[in-house]
Order: structure tokens, then sequence, then C-alpha cells
């Protein structure tokens, strides 16, 4: 049986199955508050917000800039978007080489820049190495003012 002795003391009488019992006076509850322990930073603090994505088909390249930690697009980019397309199809460029990379990922710079990302890291898949059209997208990115981290 839980009875409050003043506003801010409690006692407590318990009664055990063999007719023993007896009573337990408790401390102001001020003082018995424990803080609660000292927690590690988030780890949304050590993770790369930023991760750019690239993807290569016979025909396009396609690069975006993912926000890990709410999963949503910051910024995309693709040979495939109509403007563009038309653009290249009209001075004869190819949609699909070194070239068009290298815009892709200078049009992306842009738009990550109009978004206010200072910075990205780079996620390769397997068989992506820094060469040849991967090497294209991250250079552009760089050099219209995004650092890599």
């Amino acid at each position: 049986m839980l009875r409050a002795l003043s506003e801010r003391y409690f006692h407590i009488s318990v009664s055990l199955l063999d007719d023993t019992s007896f009573d337990i006076s408790l401390f102001p509850l001020a003082e018995m508050v424990i803080p609660p322990p000292v927690r590690p930073d988030r780890v949304l603090k050590y993770l790369k917000p930023y991760v750019l994505r690239m993807h290569f088909t016979n025909k396009y390249v396609n690069a975006q800039v993912v926000h890990t930690p709410t999963a949503t697009v910051a910024a995309s980019a693709s040979s495939q978007e109509k403007g563009l397309r038309l653009a290249m199809v009209e001075s004869k460029e190819n949609t699909r080489d070194v070239a068009a990379a290298a815009k892709i990922g200078k049009l992306l710079g842009e738009r990550l820049q109009a978004k206010g990302v200072p910075a990205i890291s780079v996620f390769f898949k397997k068989e992506q190495r820094y060469h040849g059209k991967v090497k294209a997208v991250i250079d552009s990115v760089r050099e219209a003012g995004i650092e890599l981290v």
C-alpha cells in the first residue's frame, strides 16, 4: 500500500505471504530523480548525408544525389531529359559517351549549388572504378564547385 506522508515524502507498507510486513519510507521525489545517461552523438552526425549515385545504360547517363538520412533525392540529372536530349541530338552529340557524362556532371553540380548542397560523397557499384564516364561525372561535379568528402 502506497500512501503519501506529506506532499514530498512517500511511505510504503509491504505485506508478504508469511504474514510478515515491513514499512519503507522514501526520500523526497526531487532527490530521487536519476539523471538520464549521457547518450553518444546521433549516428546522423557521422553519416555522409549526400551521396552521388551513377547509372549508365547503353543509351543514357544518369546521376543523382541522395540525402541518406531522409532517403530523398536532392538533385538529379540525366541525358534522357527532354531539353538536354534534344539539344544533344541537334548538335549531333552522343547521349551515352564520356562527353555526355561530363555534361551531366556539370548540370548536376549547378543544380546542387542552387539547392545549397556544399559537399557530396561518391558511391561506387561493384563494377565501377574512377575511370571513363565515372571520372567525367565526378570531375565535372567538382569543377562546378561541389566538394567531395
